[in-house]
C-alpha cells in the first residue's frame, strides 16, 4: 500500500512541530481512536464510563507522542495511517484496561470514577467534594481548573477545550499529569 501524500504531509508537519499540525491530527483521528477504545472495551468485556473512555483515548495520544513521537516516526506506510493508529490504540487500551478495576456488568460506575453519578448519601458526597477541594490546593491554578471542570463539573474534553482555549488533544495528558502530581503528593 502506498503512503498517501496527505498522510505523509500530516505526519511530517506533526514531527516538525508545524503550527496547527497536532490539532489537525487530533481532529482527523480522535473519532477513530474513540471508536477503537470503545470497541476494545466491549471486546474485552470491560465496562468503562465515558470519562474512562476519554482518558483511554488521551493515553493513546500520549503514547503517540512518547519518546519524541516514536509512533509517528515508526510509521512505515505499509498500511493506512488510520489502520496503524487503530492497532496502536487497541494495544494501549488493552494494556490500560487490564490495570483498571473490573466493574461488573450492569453496575453504574460511582461518582469517584464518573462525576455524573449520584451518591445515595448526601453527607458522603459533601465530604468527598471537600476532600477534592483540598486536593486541588496542591495543584497550580491551571491544573486545578482542569481537574475541577472534568472531575467535579463533569465537563467533557470538548467543553473544557471550548472553555479554556486549550487544544483538545492536550487536555487528557494535562489531566493525567495533574492526577500523577496528586498521587505523588499523597492526595
Amino acid at each position: 500500500m502506498t503512503f498517501p501524500d496527505d498522510e505523509r504531509e500530516l505526519v511530517r508537519a506533526c514531527l516538525d512541530g508545524a503550527p496547527g499540525a497536532w490539532e489537525a491530527f487530533v481532529g482527523r483521528f480522535a473519532r477513530l481512536l474513540d471508536h477503537v477504545v470503545r470497541s476494545t472495551c466491549s471486546q474485552q468485556r470491560r465496562q468503562a464510563s465515558a470519562v474512562q473512555c476519554e482518558d483511554l483515548v488521551s493515553e493513546v495520544f500520549v503514547e503517540i507522542l512518547r519518546n519524541d513521537a516514536a509512533v509517528l516516526r515508526g510509521f512505515a506506510g505499509r498500511s493506512s495511517l488510520a489502520a496503524y493508529l487503530a492497532v496502536i490504540a487497541r494495544r494501549v487500551a488493552v494494556r490500560k484496561l487490564h490495570r483498571m478495576p473490573v466493574v461488573p456488568a450492569g453496575r453504574v460506575v460511582d461518582d469517584v470514577e464518573s462525576p455524573r453519578g449520584t451518591s445515595a448519601d448526601p453527607a458522603a458526597a459533601a465530604s468527598r467534594k471537600e476532600q477534592i477541594e483540598g486536593m486541588l490546593s496542591l495543584l497550580d491554578d491551571s491544573e486545578a481548573l482542569l481537574v475541577r471542570l472534568h472531575h467535579i463539573e463533569a465537563r467533557s474534553y470538548g467543553e473544557i477545550s471550548r472553555l479554556t482555549g486549550l487544544p483538545l488533544g492536550s487536555i487528557g495528558p494535562a489531566l493525567s499529569k495533574a492526577r500523577e502530581k496528586l498521587r505523588r503528593e499523597g492526595a
